[in-house]
C-alpha cells in the first residue's frame, strides 16, 4: 500500500446537530474546491461520494420496486446473506488464552496506555487510581493522560494524582491544538516506550487483572490489536442506558462470531489495545476522522494485521442517559462508519485482506448501512405503490439476526451456564426490548446520509459529558 495513503490537504468535518440538515448548504467556494478534486481520491470529496451512494441507494431501491422481477433479487440477496447468517451463528468463538501467571510476567512485555482527557473532572481521578492499581508490573507500564486545554478541575485533579503515582505522565495541549482525540494520542505516542499500547476514555472502569488478560493475546504474531468488550456501568437507570447495555451485548456476540469466521474484529475505541509496531506501519491516528477507532480498523486490516476480542474482563463505561445526548452519540458514530468506507473503498476492493475478510466487511456495510438508508424510499414505495416493502424480508432476517445476537451477548457477559426456563423468557423479553431500541438505527443512519450529502464539515473535538454516575 502507499505509505500513509489515508491522508491528504482537503478540509476535515465535525458533526453538527440535526438542524444543519436543513437549515444550511454547502459554500459555492467550498463546491468549486471540491469539484476539482478527484471524486474518489482518498479523503477528498467525502461529499459527493455520500451524494452517490445515497442516489445509488435510492435509485436501486426505487428501480426494484418498478420491475417485475425486484422480488426476487430481493429473495436471492436474502438467501445469500441467509447463508452468512448460518455460518456467524454455528461459528464457535475462538478460545481466549489464559492469564498471564506470575512467573510469567518477568518477560512479560512492556504496555503503555493513554487517556485523552478534556474537561473530565468527574470521572478522571477514578480512572487514574484504577489505571495505575493494575495487577501488573509497575516498570512494565505506564499512564498517560492528555489533557486537552481542559477549563475545569481536570489539571488541578491530575497535578494532585501525578504526585502519588510515579507511572502518571501528564501532557497538556493548548487552547488552539488541532486534531482533536486523534491530535491528542499522536501528540503523546512518540513519547511512550510500551510494546502494546492501549486507549481509554476517561469515563472507563477497569479491572485489576485486565493486562493479565490482554496481553496473552498478542502471543500470536499476526495479532495487531485486542478490542475489550464494552459495557454500561449505569446500566440500570432508565430505558436509553439500558438499550445501550443491549447494544454493547449484541456487538460483543458479533465481534466474537465473524472473528471465528475469519472475518472484521473493530476497535471500539475505549478499551483497546494495538502492538507499537501495527501502529506506526499504519501511520497512527487518523486526525482528518471523527471516529478514530474505526478508522484504524479498516487501516489495520487493510495492512494484514488481526484484531481479536477479548469477552472477559470487560471495560465497563457511561452510558448516555437522555435521547438528545444518544442522538448527538450515534451520529457521529454513524458518520464515523460511512467515512472509512468512503475514504478507503479502492483499497478495500484491491487489497489481498481475504475473501472471508471481505465477504463479512460487505455483509456488514448491507446489514448497518445500505438497509437502513434504504428503508427511506423503500416506505415511500410501499406509500405510492400500496405493497409491502421490497426489503421486507431481508430486513426480517437482519432483525430477528439482531434479536438473537442481543440474547446470547447478555447471556455471554452473564455466565454460560444452563438457563431456567423462567430466566430464559426474562433474557428473550429484554432481547425484544434491546431490538426495540436498537430501531434508532433506521431513523439515524438516512439522516447522517443525506446530511453528509448536503455539506462539508470541519472537524473539531466532539465529546459526550460524563457525569461520574
Amino acid at each position: 500500500m502507499p505509505d500513509k495513503y489515508w491522508t491528504d490537504n482537503s478540509e476535515p468535518q465535525e458533526l453538527d446537530p440535526l438542524r444543519s440538515l436543513l437549515s444550511e448548504w454547502s459554500d459555492p467556494e467550498d463546491e468549486e474546491e471540491e469539484f476539482r478534486s478527484d471524486f474518489f481520491q482518498g479523503l477528498s470529496g467525502r461529499r459527493k461520494k455520500a451524494a452517490f451512494v445515497l442516489m445509488t441507494i435510492w435509485g436501486i431501491t426505487i428501480g426494484l420496486h418498478l420491475v417485475a422481477w425486484g422480488t426476487w433479487i430481493v429473495f436471492g440477496l436474502t438467501a445469500l446473506f441467509l447463508l452468512q447468517a448460518v455460518r456467524l451463528v454455528w461459528a464457535k468463538p475462538e478460545e481466549t488464552p489464559p492469564p498471564l501467571c506470575d512467573e510469567a510476567l518477568a518477560n512479560a512485555p512492556s504496555v503503555s496506555l493513554l487517556v485523552a482527557a478534556k474537561n473530565e473532572e468527574a470521572v478522571i481521578g477514578q480512572l487514574v487510581n484504577q489505571l495505575c492499581n493494575l495487577d501488573y508490573p509497575v516498570p512494565k507500564y505506564d499512564l498517560w493522560v492528555v489533557d486537552d486545554h481542559s477549563t475545569d478541575q481536570t489539571p488541578v485533579i491530575l497535578e494532585q494524582l501525578a504526585q502519588q503515582y510515579p507511572q502518571l505522565k501528564i501532557i497538556r495541549r493548548p487552547a488552539n491544538a488541532e486534531g482533536g482525540k486523534s491530535g491528542a494520542l499522536n501528540q503523546v505516542f512518540p513519547l511512550t516506550t510500551g510494546d502494546i499500547v492501549g486507549v481509554f476514555d476517561a469515563d472507563a472502569k477497569v479491572s485489576p487483572d485486565l493486562l493479565r488478560c490482554v496481553v496473552p493475546l498478542f502471543e500470536a504474531q499476526e495479532m495487531g490489536a485486542v478490542q475489550v468488550r464494552k459495557s454500561i456501568a449505569n446500566a440500570s437507570l432508565n430505558f436509553w442506558t439500558k438499550g445501550q447495555a443491549a447494544e454493547m451485548s449484541l456487538d460483543g456476540y458479533f465481534q466474537q462470531q465473524r472473528i471465528a469466521i475469519g472475518g472484521i474484529g473493530e476497535l471500539r475505541g475505549n478499551g483497546q489495545f494495538v502492538r507499537r509496531s501495527a501502529l506506526i506501519n499504519c501511520g497512527g491516528w487518523n486526525e482528518q476522522t471523527i471516529t478514530d477507532d474505526l478508522d484504524l480498523t479498516v487501516r489495520l486490516h487493510l495492512d494484514n494485521w488481526k484484531i481479536g476480542f477479548l469477552s472477559q474482563p470487560a471495560v465497563e463505561e457511561e452510558g448516555v442517559t437522555n435521547l438528545k445526548s444518544l442522538w448527538h452519540q450515534r451520529n457521529r458514530w454513524g458518520e464515523g462508519g460511512y467515512q472509512r468506507y468512503l475514504d478507503y473503498w479502492r483499497f478495500i476492493c484491491t487489497q489481498p485482506m481475504g475473501w472471508r475478510k471481505k465477504l463479512d466487511m460487505f455483509s456488514f456495510i448491507l446489514m448497518q448501512y445500505i438497509l437502513p438508508t434504504a428503508a427511506v424510499p423503500d416506505f415511500m414505495m410501499m406509500t405510492v405503490r400500496h405493497r409491502l416493502p421490497i426489503f421486507s424480508p431481508l430486513t426480517g432476517l437482519i432483525l430477528f439476526l439482531s434479536c438473537w445476537g442481543i440474547f446470547n451477548g447478555v447471556r455471554r457477559a452473564q455466565s454460560d451456564q444452563k438457563l431456567g426456563l423462567g430466566e430464559i423468557f426474562s433474557l428473550g423479553w429484554q432481547s425484544l426490548k434491546g431490538l426495540w431500541y436498537m430501531m434508532h438505527w433506521f431513523i439515524i443512519l438516512p439522516s447522517v446520509t443525506t446530511r453528509m450529502s448536503v455539506r462539508p464539515k470541519r472537524l473539531k473535538w466532539v465529546k459526550t459529558v460524563h457525569q461520574g454516575h
